[in-house]
C-alpha cells in the first residue's frame, strides 16, 4: 500500500496524528553502521522517546544517550546493559544519581556533581565508573572555547585532574564532548572530530590510566529546508577512520561513541492533520487546521520567531528553532486551483499561525494535510496541555506495512 493511501485510511479514524516510518529509521541506522565501522552509536531519546521507536532502534543493537532518570529507566528496561547507556544532563539530583548507579554510566557535568557521585557511591558501598563532560577549548567552528552551562571547562578539568584521582568510590573512565547539533557541513564536523580525538589523547595521557570510552556527542544534522543537502556520511566516516588510525596507539582500548541526535528519526516522521474550517475576514482567506501549535509546534514557532525578531534569517536555537521553513506542508490530494490563504490552527490564540498569506492549492473542509520533518523534537516540544485538547496519536508504519498505534 502506498504511504498516501495509508495516511488517507488513518485520517478516517484520527483528525491529527504522527506517522513514523520504520523503514526509514532502519535505513539511517544501516548508513551509520556501514560508514562508521569503528564507532558505537547511542540513540538520543530526547528527540523522540516513543516506545515502539525505542524497540526498533534498540533492536538494532544501539545504546542510549539518556538525558533524565526516566530515559535511563526506559532504556535499561529494554537494553539490560548498563555499559550501553550513558546518562548525561546538567543538574542531576541525588535521587537521579542513586537510582541510575547500576543502570547507566553517569556522565558528570560539573565539579560538584563529581563529588556528589563519589559521596553517593560511598554511601552505597560501591565503586562506580563515570565519565566527565568537558567544555573544550574549541567549538564546531572556532578554535576558541565558549562559556556555557554544560560540562567542565577544559582548562579547569586539567587543573583538577589530580583531585579527581583522589576521590573515593569513583573511577574516571571516559569523557563526553558535545558542542552542537544539526550541522550539515561535512568539513566542519570532520574538523570537530579531529579536535575531540586530540583532546581525548591528552586526557588519556594525563589520567595515567586507560580511558574506556569517548563520547563525541552528536552533530550530524538532517536537511530541513528544501535547499539543504544531506550530510556526506560516507566521506565523514572515512575521514574519522583515518583519524582513528593516527591515534590508534594512544586510544587503542577506548570505545568511541557518537550520539545519533535527530539523524535516525527526523526524516522518518510526518505530521498529519485536517482542515477544520475556512473563512474570509476583511478580504483575506483563512484556513483553520486541527492541532497545529499544540500538536506539531514547529511551523508555528517558525512564524513566531520571524514575527518577533529583526533578522531576515534568525539564528538557530536548537532544538526549539532550526530554521524559518523547517517543515513543508502538503495537501494529500492536490487541486490545480490555488488561492492566497493564511493557515492557522484551532487554538484560542492568534499565535497559532502555520503560514501567512501564501499561495496554496485550494483546500476544503475535511481535507487532509501533512508536514514533513516531524520525527524528532516535534511531539516532545509541542505544548499539548494548552486548552486541554486531545493529544495527536502516534502511529508506527512497520516495514511490512503493519500499523502500530501508541496508546
Amino acid at each position: 500500500m502506498e504511504k498516501k493511501d495509508i495516511i488517507k485510511k488513518l485520517s478516517e479514524e484520527f483528525d491529527s496524528f504522527y506517522l513514523y516510518d520504520e523503514e526509514i529509521i532502519l535505513e539511517r541506522i544501516k548508513a551509520l553502521k556501514e560508514n562508521f565501522p569503528s564507532i558505537k552509536f547511542l540513540y538520543s531519546l530526547k528527540t523522540n522517546p516513543n516506545p515502539h521507536i525505542l524497540d526498533i532502534i534498540y533492536g538494532q543493537g544501539l545504546g542510549a544517550d539518556a538525558a533524565s532518570l526516566s530515559e535511563v529507566e526506559k532504556s535499561y528496561d529494554r537494553i539490560k546493559d548498563q555499559k550501553k547507556i550513558q546518562y548525561s544532563a546538567p543538574g542531576k539530583s541525588k535521587e537521579d544519581i542513586r537510582k541510575s548507579l547500576d543502570k547507566a554510566i553517569i556522565i558528570a557535568d560539573s565539579l560538584n556533581e563529581i563529588k556528589l557521585i563519589s559521596e553517593i557511591a560511598k554511601e552505597e558501598n560501591k565503586t562506580v565508573k563515570i565519565g566527565i563532560r568537558i567544555n573544550p577549548n574549541f567549538t564546531f567552528t572556532d578554535n576558541k572555547g565558549m562559556a556555557g552551562k554544560f560540562g567542565v571547562d577544559e582548562d579547569l578539568f586539567f587543573e583538577k585532574i589530580e583531585d579527581f584521582k583522589s576521590l573515593e568510590n569513583i573511577e574516571i573512565k571516559g569523557i563526553h564532548v558535545h558542542s552542537k547539533s544539526q550541522e550539515l557541513n561535512y568539513e566542519v564536523i570532520k574538523n570537530y572530530y579531529k579536535n575531540i580525538l586530540d583532546l581525548a589523547t591528552r586526557v588519556n595521557e594525563k589520567l595515567d590510566c586507560d580511558l574506556e570510552f569517548l563520547n563525541m556527542g552528536s552533530g550530524i544534522g538532517i536537511p530541513y529546508e528544501v535547499e539543504d543537502d544531506e550530510v556526506d556520511v560516507k566521506s565523514l566516516g572515512a575521514s574519522l577512520e583515518e583519524f582513528l588510525q593516527t591515534c590508534k596507539e594512544e586510544l587503542d582500548k577506548v570505545e568511541i561513541y557518537i550520539e545519533t541526535g535527530r539523524y535516525l528519526v527526523g526524516k522518518a516522521g510526518l505530521y498529519v492533520t485536517k482542515v477544520r474550517d475556512k473563512k474570509s475576514s476583511f478580504g483575506k482567506n483563512f484556513v483553520i487546521l486541527s492541532n497545529t501549535l499544540n500538536g506539531f509546534y514547529r511551523p508555528s514557532i517558525n512564524m513566531m520567531v520571524g514575527l518577533y525578531t529583526d533578522f531576515e534569517n534568525p539564528p538557530a536555537n536548537e532544538p526549539l528553532f532550526t530554521s524559518s521553513n523547517s517543515s513543508q506542508i502538503f495537501p494529500l490530494e492536490e487541486r490545480a486551483e490555488k488561492e492566497t490563504v493564511t493557515i492557522m490552527g484551532n487554538l484560542c490564540t492568534g499565535a497559532d499561525v502555520v503560514r501567512k498569506e501564501i499561495e496554496f492549492p485550494k483546500v476544503e473542509i475535511g481535507d487532509v494535510l501533512y508536514f514533513n520533518n516531524a520525527g524528532s523534537y516535534s511531539i516532545v516540544l509541542s505544548p499539548m496541555q494548552f486548552a486541554s485538547m486531545e493529544r495527536p496519536k502516534e502511529v508506527i508504519l512497520r516495514k511490512d506495512n503493519e500499523i502500530l498505534v501508541t496508546e
